[in-house]
């Protein structure tokens, strides 16, 4: 049977550097045997790191030919200066001569402590190390190498039939902390070997990246060094799509959003010192846009999320976080529900007044690992999700301390 983790033509790996101070693994790279074309999204913190400056840059200037990325963790490479732009460009040069790869033909990433220099002398002894554990069923090793306070290694694939073609999609994400709508210290990774215009692969991510990675929170912190990148290789032996209007090119998108979904909930559920994954619906707002940004609001209160750690279904500090939201509401036509994923149901608000519920029925849903906040506004079709989590003492030990 084959490694359900393989997509045709390329190869990922997973080593140990010496880049943490802990001795796992910290260098990862996935590579194509044929040039691919690439799309991604990065971080809008106005502090990016030398790596996100230096993708942009390259998916500028070489969307097409792009083969790969190598990824570390253990250092940001971020708030380096010109030093660390020097060293960004210089991973990617290593790793094109491992590989003997045209100029301008890897994208990096970094993950870790912000302010630190890459040591570079282990890079450049790492890099051909890496490049030479390089398999088509490496996708494991390199979920593990990019993990910083990741708890697992988080990775899914699939297979979805376009234009008659089986087309496979792998995708790695780390990130459990500094997680925030506009991406986090997130990185990922998505392979296809879907054949697609360049300019509709960089559409299709963005459109995926809205109903995923852009719909997630766990702390309210944006990164400097968020990225998801996706790698197209073309190897699927479909016709290239070229039509934002076809059929062919929404079955990717949706093919897309999926693994994207999977993987920005895999986040959440790894958050540091997290225990509730918890979905919050809001629906009933004048636009989309509005619901997401009241939703937005709830998922990232502090006050909200430590009801979720000590179980208290307290209701008014949700609907205090979706009247702050700065989005126009009607208090009076206000509804809020909680379900837990047994089909159990507790309307907590009906029309802006508290219901005559059992507390302990509520308690009972806050309790669970998982469950639902829907909150209905009344004034429009506007509706959005965002998957949050609790926030639990165990996170303020975690980053209390994170860089001793």
């Amino acid at each position: 049977m084959p490694h359900p983790h393989i997509v045709p033509g390329f190869d990922a790996a997973g080593f140990t550097a010496g880049i943490k101070k802990n001795g796992k693994p910290d260098l990862a790279l996935i590579a194509s045997r044929v040039p691919c074309k690439a799309a991604a999204v990065f971080t809008k913190n106005k502090f990016p790191a030398a790596p996100v400056i230096y993708d942009r840059q390259l998916l500028a200037h070489n969307p097409e030919g792009v083969y790969g990325v190598l990824i570390n963790a253990g250092c940001a490479n971020a708030c380096t200066g010109v030093p660390g732009k020097a060293n960004a460009r210089l991973m990617a040069e290593w790793t094109e001569r491992a590989l003997g790869a045209s100029d301008q033909s890897f994208f990096v990433m970094s993950t870790g402590v912000i302010g630190v220099q890459l040591p570079m002398e282990k890079l450049e002894k790492g890099i051909p190390e890496v490049a030479a554990k390089l398999r088509p069923d490496g996708w494991d090793d390199a979920a593990n190498a990019i993990m910083t306070t990741d708890t697992r290694p988080k990775l899914f694939s699939h297979q979805v039939e376009i234009d008659g073609q089986t087309v496979s999609f792998t995708g790695i994400v780390k990130g459990a902390g500094m997680i925030h709508p506009n991406m986090a210290t997130m990185l990922s990774v998505i392979a296809t070997d879907i054949s697609m215009a360049q300019p509709l692969l960089q559409q299709a991510l963005k459109t995926a990246v809205d109903v995923s990675y852009n719909r997630i929170s766990i702390d309210g912190d944006t990164s400097t060094n968020d990225t998801v990148l996706v790698l197209a290789n073309g190897l699927a032996g479909n016709v290239e799509i070229s039509d934002v209007g076809s059929p062919s090119y929404a079955a990717f998108v949706d093919a897309l959003s999926a693994i994207a979904i999977v993987l920005a909930q895999a986040v959440v559920r790894d958050g540091e010192g997290v225990t509730k994954f918890v979905t919050v619906n809001v629906s009933g707002a004048l636009s989309n846009d509005d619901a997401h940004t009241i939703a937005n609001s709830i998922a990232t209160s502090p006050l909200v999320k430590t009801a979720f750690f000590g179980n208290d279904a307290n209701w008014g500090r949700i609907l205090c976080a979706a009247g702050y939201a700065g989005v126009d509401l009607d208090p009076d036509r206000a509804d809020l529900v909680i379900r837990d994923n047994d089909g159990g149901t507790v309307q907590l608000v009906k029309a802006g007044l508290p219901t005559d519920y059992q507390e302990k029925d509520a308690a009972a849903i806050f309790k669970q690992p998982e469950f639902t906040i829907h909150v209905t506004l009344g004034l429009g079709t506007g509706e959005a999700t965002v998957w949050t989590c609790d926030l639990s003492h165990e996170y303020v030990t975690i980053n209390g301390d994170y860089r001793t």
